[in-house]
């Protein structure tokens, strides 16, 4: 009898990585879990940028469950950028990394039970880019908003909040030297460092946390870094 018995937590991309990681924990706690991934999986095989697919899935989480107390929109859409992405690209990225958690959440709506909640996964690239990035940063950008919007739409019936993982390493190496020192953390992230959160984001403890996204990526994003600081110079062609 773990604190999730008998609860029902729905997780898209869960066969591999952060997402499978959350499956594991929720079902140490004694949660059912119903899974949707491109990937092999004890639960349901299909691709999030198809419409019907999410309807035979939901319908089948409802056939078999009943209810949905958690929705975790975890799903990784495709990473191309503006000089490789073609149109066609571009809209699957964000089918799968917007449009899918969307639809999803819409289909869920009449089933969710007292004290449900949705926890998205977006990403540092919300806020922060490399270059050739763009199909990735603007579908985590799109979740991360998306976040606060069903918040107040859904105000009183469910609590969403987004996750924005940094480098977070799914094979669990542990890193020494530069890419370690770098992260004000002193070391790169693992997949339970989001999974403990979504876990922590679903339980009473957050009742009061709703409409929020939590960055953890070992405070990279709040460390300022100009040429000659910590011995970083900058080289481009041209200066």
């Amino acid at each position: 009898m773990g604190e999730w018995n008998r609860k029902v937590a729905v997780v898209t991309g869960g066969a591999h990585g952060i997402g499978k990681c959350i499956c594991e924990q929720f079902e140490q706690g004694g949660a059912r879990v119903c899974v949707i991934d491109r990937l092999e999986n004890p639960y349901f095989q299909g691709d999030l940028a198809d419409r019907a697919t999410l309807e035979r899935f939901a319908a089948q989480v409802i056939a078999d469950c009943g209810h949905v107390d958690y929705l975790i929109h975890n799903a990784a859409p495709l990473s191309r950028g503006i000089a490789e992405a073609s149109y066609e690209d571009f809209c699957y990225a964000l089918q799968v990394g917007v449009t899918a958690p969307f639809y999803l959440t819409k289909l869920f709506l009449p089933h969710f039970a007292p004290g449900a909640a949705i926890v998205n996964i977006s990403s540092s690239r919300d806020r922060m880019s490399q270059p050739q990035t763009e199909s990735y940063t603007a579908a985590k950008g799109g979740i991360a908003a998306l976040t606060h919007a069903l918040a107040v739409s859904l105000a009183g019936k469910v609590r969403v909040n987004s996750i924005s993982p940094g480098w977070i390493d799914t094979a669990y190496r542990v890193y020494a030297g530069a890419d370690a020192a770098q992260q004000p953390a002193g070391r790169v992230g693992n997949p339970l460092d989001i999974a403990n959160m979504v876990l922590y984001l679903c339980s009473d403890k957050a009742g009061f946390i709703t409409g929020e996204n939590i960055c953890i990526d070992g405070g990279m994003t709040r460390q300022m870094i100009y040429h000659g600081d910590c011995g970083w110079t900058l080289e481009q062609e041209g200066i």
